[in-house]
């Protein structure tokens, strides 16, 4: 997707928020602990090269979804460790070993695959998944996860690390989390091996389970100033929210009582009415269903009013404003704010969700 650099709306990120929200975690966390910096999904839309660039000094490596979004970090200059959190198909593990770009080890079948392949990868860091109950990837039975582990030594592999991940770490009901916990304990009461790395804690557990933490913390949507459980738990220190959306007005008009605007004709004017066409739309990450929130101009709350397209919106002005005038979609304008948590209200999803919709073709302004 091209960026749209000819056009008035962008996301603008501020990196300097992203740093200190690091820095705001790891003082709760015990002495020693390290933090690998999750930028999977283009950092979670705030830009992965980027946001690395400012954590290359506090971060000990970084976490990825798959091996472009490591090479992506590679090809930026970023030497870090990098760790792919998905399954690399073993077909492209030449190219993780030859950028020392750390991949997972989820099952024995993906191990026999990498025996058969006629390649030298000899030193090639992995990490061991371990399924303690999340139900996506990773080894279930210490039976396996030995086995596993012999397979490595055979094939001379580092095993740099093991982790596992918690599915309800950011509910208020801890039991899962506790059996998940006890589970993984297990697993490391039997392993043969003492990795660099033995981690668990992503934002949730880091933030409200502090006491539960190995050597290593995974820090994802906390990091970019968003509470990893929506409303559902208060953070216990403050974090700053490092993304913001804005636009301006491209066209005004004034009309009458009984206009209908938009794609279906669902909006009728009640009474004569000011209103902005503003150009972002759902090929943005705008999507429809946010139709009747609000945006601020001049500190103004105004209404999307009329359907979402593709690449506009309208919205209701108190009064005329020129052209060029700025729109907030997320942020502060004046003394009110629109924060991503009130777009994920608003459509029935994670705040996770809502920064992550935000297309490639919105400019990223780095502040």
């Amino acid at each position: 997707m091209i960026e749209s650099e000819h056009r008035p709306t962008q996301i603008r990120v501020n990196l300097d928020a992203i740093a200190e929200n690091f820095e705001q975690v790891m003082t709760n966390l015990p002495h020693k602990t390290e933090a690998f910096a999750v930028v999977k999904a283009n950092a979670y839309g705030h830009g992965a090269v980027a946001v690395a660039k400012k954590l290359s000094s506090q971060a000990a490596g970084f976490c990825v979804s798959n091996l472009d979004e490591a090479l992506e970090l590679r090809k930026a200059g970023i030497e870090h460790p990098i760790l792919i959190l998905g399954v690399v198909p073993v077909r492209f593990l030449p190219v993780a070993h030859q950028l020392n770009i750390s991949v997972t080890v989820a099952s024995l079948d993906w191990l026999q695959d990498a025996k058969d392949l006629e390649a030298d990868l000899s030193g090639l860091t992995v990490h061991l998944k371990l399924d303690t109950g999340m139900g996506r990837i990773g080894f279930r039975k210490i039976a396996d996860l030995l086995q596993a582990i012999a397979i490595l030594e055979e094939l001379e592999y580092d095993i740099e690390g093991v982790y596992t991940h918690f599915a309800t770490a950011d509910e208020v009901d801890q039991a899962h989390f506790e059996s998940q916990l006890s589970v993984f304990k297990e697993f490391l009461d039997v392993l043969p091996i003492t990795p660099r790395w033995i981690h668990a804690s992503n934002s949730a557990t880091s933030i409200w389970h502090a006491d539960t933490v190995f050597n290593l913390v995974r820090l994802g949507n906390i990091l970019y100033g968003l509470n990893p459980s929506g409303r559902v738990l208060e953070l216990p220190f403050d974090v700053q929210p490092a993304l913001s959306l804005v636009s301006e007005i491209v066209h005004v008009k004034q009309i009458e009582a009984g206009t209908t605007i938009g794609y279906g004709a669902t909006y009728h004017s009640t009474d004569s009415e000011w209103i902005a066409t503003v150009p972002i739309g759902y090929a943005d990450g705008l999507v429809r269903s946010l139709q009747g929130l609000s945006v601020l101009v001049d500190g103004q709350a105004c209404e999307i009013v009329g359907r979402i397209s593709m690449d506009q919106i309208t919205i209701r002005l108190p009064h005329a404003y020129p052209l060029g005038q700025k729109v907030t979609l997320i942020g502060q304008d004046g003394d009110k704010t629109i924060s991503v948590q009130e777009w994920a209200d608003r459509i029935g999803t994670i705040n996770y969700e809502v920064v992550c919709l935000l297309t490639d073709r919105l400019p990223r302004i780095f502040e």
